[in-house]
């Protein structure tokens, strides 16, 4: 939450440069405040530990936050407990005749297929551009935010020479970022992923801005419409044993997976993971839903669209 003080406190102009949340007492005499209602579209097979990893990190903030969860109706989700998808989501037909603040689309294991061959490939592409006009600020994660920059921008993805897999060191290019307040300069978060998207494509896109990367120039969170859409190539949502549970189950497969990159310690898979991301994820996820309280109109309906 920003902290409230008079516009000509000295303090003021400081706070402000170094990008901390404050906000003038006019304009805390005129703000209207409500819950912010923010719906995840989950594609993931991992149903309600997906659920829990995000819900963990939006409850993790003073605001009131509203949760739609909303299914696909064009794919069996059979790795969903019985009635699970029943009895707590809403169908994206029925979900997309509301507006939200917020709305989060997971990543999906389908992303060594072409994107036109997932079999929701339709449905999705019609949440993307719902999300264009009847939401503030949409946050894709992973292969969701290479389905989108393909699908908004016509960005394509490529093989990687092998999976990126592992917690990484990322930068942060825009430091004054919303996103960014209280980050390092550096900081670490996991990847899981066998593509990634033409970094050269996304640099040509005018309407997009690489916030953070690795050292080697992988992007990691790119930006449009001024924060409105936002693509997280990696997985701060992650757990501690996430990368742990997948590691071994590509084991068990007989899949060709190496260690997680700087995971275990001394690469030591019998002892337990050094989780060195979770501050960040947690920083993360309040930044931008304080950008998304900060700037998002009273009214859905007076938002203007993409």
């Amino acid at each position: 939450m920003p902290i409230r003080i008079p516009r000509r406190l000295p303090a003021y102009e400081s706070l402000t440069a170094e990008n901390i949340f404050v906000m003038t007492e006019r304009r805390a005499r005129h703000q209207d405040i409500r819950p912010l209602d923010v719906a995840i579209v989950n594609l993931m097979p991992t149903t309600t530990d997906t659920e829990l990893q995000f819900l963990r990190l939006l409850g993790n903030t003073p605001l009131q936050i509203n949760i739609t969860l909303m299914s696909l109706g064009t794919h069996d989700w059979s790795h969903a407990p019985p009635g699970h998808l029943e009895r707590f989501y809403m169908s994206a037909e029925n979900a997309m005749r509301r507006r939200y603040d917020g709305l989060i689309i997971t990543g999906a294991p389908v992303e060594t297929l072409p994107f036109e061959d997932v079999d929701y490939w339709d449905e999705l592409c019609d949440v993307f551009e719902f999300s264009r006009h009847s939401v503030f600020s949409t946050l894709h994660i992973c292969w969701g935010a290479q389905a989108a920059l393909y699908h908004h921008y016509g960005i394509p993805k490529s093989a990687l020479s092998k999976k990126l897999f592992g917690v990484f060191a990322h930068n942060v290019n825009e430091k004054t970022s919303p996103l960014f307040r209280g980050f390092d300069d550096i900081f670490l978060a996991p990847q899981s992923r066998h593509t990634e998207s033409d970094r050269a494509a996304i640099l040509n896109q005018p309407r997009l801005t690489i916030q953070s990367e690795t050292p080697c120039g992988s992007p990691f969170i790119i930006t449009g419409a001024d924060g409105r859409e936002i693509y997280v190539t990696g997985h701060l949502e992650y757990e501690p044993y996430t990368l742990d549970n997948e590691y071994r189950r590509d084991i068990a497969k007989g899949l060709p997976i190496n260690i997680p990159t700087n995971y275990y310690p001394n690469d030591d898979t019998n002892r337990p993971p050094l989780v060195r991301w979770r501050a960040h994820a947690h920083l993360f996820f309040s930044n931008w839903l304080n950008y998304v309280y900060q700037n998002v109109p009273y009214r859905l309906r007076k938002m203007s669209a993409i």
